[in-house]
């Protein structure tokens, strides 16, 4: 989840919104709880809201058997702490006989995401493009093409974000990130993204009005913009063009506002947040506008055993009991 994201904004008054569907939207499904229901019974919770996508961080086996035959597209995630073990093709090639084979087609696998939120300065960063590559070696070799190879990235890997325009990678990311723009570009495949206008207002709060943060914001600003979503999401796609990625595809694949726990952090924010969100992936952006945006809410169920901040166990779409926090459709 991105923590700090610097976007100046200008506030105007708030609108009214509705809360409308959108079969571009998906919710992400974490377990970082000791009070959530079965996994059978979440996924049949996903088919009767009709949400027809689903990010997963782990290759959950009881979770990928309740999804067989339920047409939820999925993004399969591989954890962090595994990138290391698949620099290495056979183990990478064991992953996907494991992982992926066993539940494909049955399972509509459309992303696997070779790790979460890794840094150009972690531990873990050299091993995310071999990890890429051994993975979609892997899925070729098993004519399991349809499903494209891709990591979720952060914004704090963008140095430069306003004005969205001006976007780039920083210079301490940039060396990390182009490669893997190249893996992409020559497979096809989408970028995944976490955008989180929540920490981008609560981290610039002189700059940036709660109503850009929500949605809520009338008329657009200095730059033609009317919510810090797309600002965000073409400062990336501008950072994507300087490095070669001009035709890389942006999936948010989270995107959320916590309910409780800091700043700005209420059910009647969240809610605002949620359903705008879901209204708005149905367009584009200033610099894309040829929607839909494709996109993961973060996240179904508040997650009491999630570490960090106090904020970070109240993203909750749903309460633990499965009852709903806010009034959303998804079909």
């Amino acid at each position: 989840m991105s923590i700090i994201f610097v976007l100046v904004g200008i506030l105007l008054s708030s609108t009214a919104v509705e809360f409308t569907g959108a079969q571009s939207v998906g919710v992400c499904y974490g377990g970082n709880g000791n009070n959530l229901p079965t996994k059978q019974a979440v996924i049949d919770l996903y088919k009767s809201k009709g949400i027809g996508k689903i990010r997963l961080y782990n290759p959950d086996a009881g979770v990928l058997q309740a999804l067989k035959n339920s047409n939820i597209e999925v993004i399969l995630g591989v954890p962090n702490d595994v990138l290391k073990s698949l620099t290495n093709a056979q183990a990478a090639t064991n992953w996907v006989n494991t992982n992926v084979k066993p539940y494909y087609p049955s399972v509509k696998i459309k992303y696997i995401a070779v790790g979460n939120e890794i840094h150009a300065d972690s531990a873990e960063a050299s091993s995310v493009l071999p990890a890429l590559q051994n993975i979609q070696n892997a899925i070729s070799s098993s004519n399991l093409g349809q499903i494209k190879v891709s990591t979720a990235i952060d914004t704090t890997l963008i140095g430069k974000s306003y004005p969205p325009n001006d976007g780039a990678f920083s210079d301490g990311s940039v060396g990390y990130i182009r490669p893997i723009i190249n893996f992409l570009v020559r497979n096809s495949s989408p970028l995944l993204a976490n955008v989180y206008p929540y920490f981008s207002y609560v981290n610039n709060q002189q700059s940036i009005g709660l109503d850009y943060a929500l949605f809520t914001k009338a008329g657009k600003n200095e730059v033609g913009y009317q919510n810090l979503f797309d600002a965000i999401l073409d400062s990336i796609y501008a950072a994507l063009e300087k490095v070669g990625g001009s035709n890389v595809k942006i999936v948010v694949s989270e995107s959320g506002w916590p309910s409780e726990g800091g700043t700005a952090a209420s059910a009647g924010n969240a809610g605002t947040y949620y359903g705008n969100l879901i209204k708005h992936a149905k367009g584009g952006t200033p610099k894309r506008p040829n929607g839909p945006i494709e996109t993961y809410l973060f996240a179904m169920f508040d997650e009491n055993q999630k570490p960090g901040a106090e904020i970070e166990r109240h993203f909750g779409l749903f309460r633990p009991d499965k009852s709903p926090k806010y009034q959303l459709s998804f079909n």
